[in-house]
C-alpha cells in the first residue's frame, strides 16, 4: 500500500513539473543562440544601450521608437513617423514625434512599447514564437546575432497582422 502511495505522489509530481515546463517554442536552437549572444551584449554594455523599433502599415505610414536603456533602467522612448502616408489630414502634428524621458515614459499612445531588451527576450519566448497551427512565425537576428525581427502572423489575416516586435539597430551607450 505504502509503495503505490509513493508512486502516485511521484506521479503527480512528474506531471506537475511537465505541465510547468514552457510551451514548445520555433526556431528554439536559434532563439537559445541568441538570447546567449544578448547576455554577453549586455553583461558588456553594463546593461546600457540603444535600441530601435519599426512599423510599417499597410496604408504607407511607418514609424520609429528609440528606447534608451541604462543600468537596466528605461530613461528616454524617442518616437517619430518617418513617413506619415496614410495618416488623416487632421492628425495632430504634435502626435508626429515625440520625447518621453525618465517618469514620463509611456505617457503617449503610439510607439513601440516601453521594453527592455531582457523583457523582448522573455515576451519572445513565452508569447510570440510559441508554436501555433494557425499562424506563421517569424525569427530573425540580424543585430549581431542579437532579436532583429520576432512574431507571428496569423493565417488569412489581411492587414497589420504582425504580432511581436522588428528591431532596425540595436547599439551600446
Amino acid at each position: 500500500m505504502t509503495s503505490k502511495f509513493y508512486f502516485i505522489i511521484l506521479l503527480c509530481i512528474g506531471s506537475l513539473i511537465y505541465s510547468c515546463k514552457s510551451s514548445a517554442i520555433e526556431y528554439q536552437s536559434t532563439f537559445e543562440t541568441s538570447q546567449k549572444a544578448w547576455l554577453e551584449f549586455k553583461e558588456s554594455t553594463d546593461n546600457s544601450y540603444q535600441y530601435t523599433v519599426s512599423k510599417n502599415f499597410w496604408t504607407g505610414s511607418r514609424w520609429e521608437t528609440q528606447i534608451t536603456v541604462e543600468n537596466g533602467i528605461i530613461t528616454e522612448r524617442n518616437f517619430k513617423y518617418t513617413s506619415t502616408r496614410g495618416l488623416s489630414d487632421d492628425f495632430p502634428k504634435n502626435k508626429h514625434k515625440w520625447v518621453e524621458t525618465k517618469k514620463e515614459i509611456g505617457t503617449h499612445e503610439n510607439g513601440a512599447e516601453a521594453l527592455t531588451l531582457d523583457e523582448i527576450y522573455r515576451r519572445a519566448e513565452h508569447a510570440w514564437l510559441i508554436e501555433r497551427e494557425n499562424a506563421k512565425t517569424y525569427f530573425m537576428t540580424e543585430n549581431n546575432g542579437l532579436i532583429s525581427t520576432c512574431g507571428y502572423v496569423e493565417n488569412r489575416c489581411a492587414d497589420d497582422c504582425f504580432r511581436g516586435v522588428t528591431i532596425d539597430h540595436i547599439e551600446s551607450l
